[in-house]
């Protein structure tokens, strides 16, 4: 294993820039999104935004983040002329105050997690469920599944019929059938952790589950598409947060952390390579047609 970067607050939101040959990540405390190289270069993508807890890249270009908001982002250094794009606001006084862990399927539309409360941050709110809800190609969101208690990690499985989804608080990772519009059925409990909580997660070729285990866990767990435990992937921390794959043959498994205890510039990425390739993150492709800001 590799440990490619470090010093910053809570690594989140990994995901595989193709065009750039690079992870972007975020840190969610100190704020800013950046892209790592296999080589260990480091360099700021997006300034100042803090926390993003998913990621994922648009077709047209820029990315698609979370935080107190879903919104489309131009990377530095694009046109000065091009603005953030609102996709989905929060809601706060209907219980909902931001966005965390999103992801995107083969057509390009977007699952993303509502927060009732911030685990982060704090808001003076008693902790409270969200909402998952969809964003489809022509902007407009909807609720595709309720009561979800500290939403995580989403992935879609490769036949594209099943999303993973972890719910941290009672330490499960549930899966859901996507219907041919999008839309969930037939929740159910894929696997509980008991070494640590589910946090996020990504999928490999084969069908198997990656999920990187926090609140002590560290390291990833594999399991089987019938979820039965896998290969264990540890790192030297113990708040392991997140997980993606990428490399140009989607071998390379990275994993970011958090920090943990009195130091609270810890957070690191790591990569290790494993024999059995990862799925591609397909790029979103909702019509960037939401307000300026």
């Amino acid at each position: 294993m590799d440990k490619l970067c470090s010093g910053y607050g809570l690594v989140e939101g990994p995901v595989w820039d193709e065009g750039r040959k690079a992870l972007l990540f975020s840190d969610v405390l100190n704020g800013g999104v950046y892209a790592v190289t296999r080589d260990c270069e480091v360099s700021t993508v997006i300034e100042h935004r803090r926390g993003i807890g998913g990621m994922v890249p648009h077709a047209s270009g820029g990315v698609v983040v979370s935080g107190r908001n879903v919104s489309w982002k131009p990377f530095a250094g694009d046109d000065d002329t091009l603005a953030t794009i609102l996709m989905l606001d929060r809601d706060e006084g209907n219980g909902n105050v931001g966005y965390n862990d999103l992801t995107s399927d083969r057509q390009g539309r977007v699952y993303v997690g509502s927060l009732g409360s911030s685990p982060v941050f704090e808001d003076g709110r008693e902790p409270a469920s969200g909402d998952l809800y969809l964003i489809d190609l022509d902007g407009k969101a909807h609720v595709v599944m309720p009561d979800i208690r500290l939403t995580n990690g989403l992935a879609v499985s490769p036949d594209g019929r099943t999303l993973y989804h972890s719910d941290t608080t009672p330490s499960v990772v549930n899966r859901y059938t996507v219907n041919e519009d999008g839309t969930l059925s037939d929740r159910d409990v894929f696997v509980t952790t008991d070494k640590g909580v589910p946090d996020g997660l990504c999928v490999s070729e084969d069908g198997a589950v990656w999920v990187a285990l926090a609140g002590g866990g560290g390291g990833v767990q594999s399991y089987a598409a019938d979820g039965s435990p896998q290969a264990f992937v540890s790192i030297p921390q113990p708040m392991c947060t997140s997980c993606c794959f990428g490399g140009d043959d989607l071998k390379d498994l990275y994993i970011v952390s958090g920090s943990d205890g009195g130091d609270l510039n810890t957070g690191a990425v790591y990569v290790e390579t494993l024999e059995t390739p990862g799925l591609p993150v397909h790029p979103a492709r909702i019509a960037l047609t939401g307000t300026g800001v």
